[in-house]
């Protein structure tokens, strides 16, 4: 727990009352964390006065974002797309902290000019509250998830049809878990902090205490942006 609150834009899918309970986890895991939430939903403006970025899940990237033909995509939303690649490049741009997560990891990979292998069979539960779980996965040695972590092998769960692989990573990124084929995990090498994991850490049942560090660690960092500028 920090004790500057630093004011983080979250961003989220159209409200719903189908997105209601997701959207609130996300907000009690940051808040819980010290932050201030600015919430953006899409169509909303880009706001400049921002300490982090945190990307949350959601729908499918529309595929002309990366340069491909729509195969599998869906619950595509160009508004959503078009604010999240914005704030995405400019938070990068400004070497503010970004935590992305499912969608939002997928979001960062097609920033930095990666793309996204559009349907991967397994990975996703037919049922909306079924889960993959991944048990023992290991984080990379070093890098800012072992850190915020421990660096003990995590279970984490898994709700995505899209997917990161080797052929598919963006400029500059860095695998920090891979599982099979998939990467899982990655980071920005030039730049302070930039982290993107594919699984859900505010899902808090499901995964274990280690992998619910993410949020503390991001939090913190976003509040050194927040110091430095007051």
């Amino acid at each position: 727990m920090t004790k500057v609150r630093p004011r983080i834009a979250l961003t989220l899918a159209r409200p719903s009352a189908f997105h209601g309970a997701s959207h609130q986890r996300y907000r009690d895991a940051l808040e819980n964390a010290g932050a201030d939430l600015i919430v953006l939903h899409p169509g909303d403006p880009v706001p400049t006065d921002l300490d982090g970025l945190c990307l949350s899940g959601g729908g499918d990237i529309e595929s002309a974002r990366y340069g491909e033909e729509n195969v599998a995509c869906a619950d595509v939303d160009i508004d959503r797309d078009a604010l999240e690649i914005a704030i995405a490049k400019a938070a990068i741009e400004r070497d503010l902290p970004v935590l992305g997560i499912c969608r939002g990891f997928q979001i960062l990979n097609v920033v930095r000019d990666g793309s996204l292998v559009q349907d991967v069979p397994g990975h996703r539960p037919e049922e909306r509250e079924g889960l993959v779980e991944h048990r023992d996965v290991s984080v990379q040695s070093g890098s800012r998830l072992a850190k915020a972590s421990g660096g003990q092998p995590l279970t984490v769960n898994s709700r995505h049809h899209q997917a990161v692989t080797k052929d598919t990573l963006g400029r500059g990124l860095v695998p920090t878990v891979v599982v099979g084929d998939l990467i899982e995990a990655f980071e920005l090498d030039d730049r302070r902090w930039v982290v993107g994991i594919q699984w859900h850490p505010e899902r808090t049942s499901e995964v274990s205490p280690e992998a619910r560090g993410i949020f503390a660690a991001f939090v913190q960092e976003a509040a050194r942006t927040t110091t430095a500028s007051r």
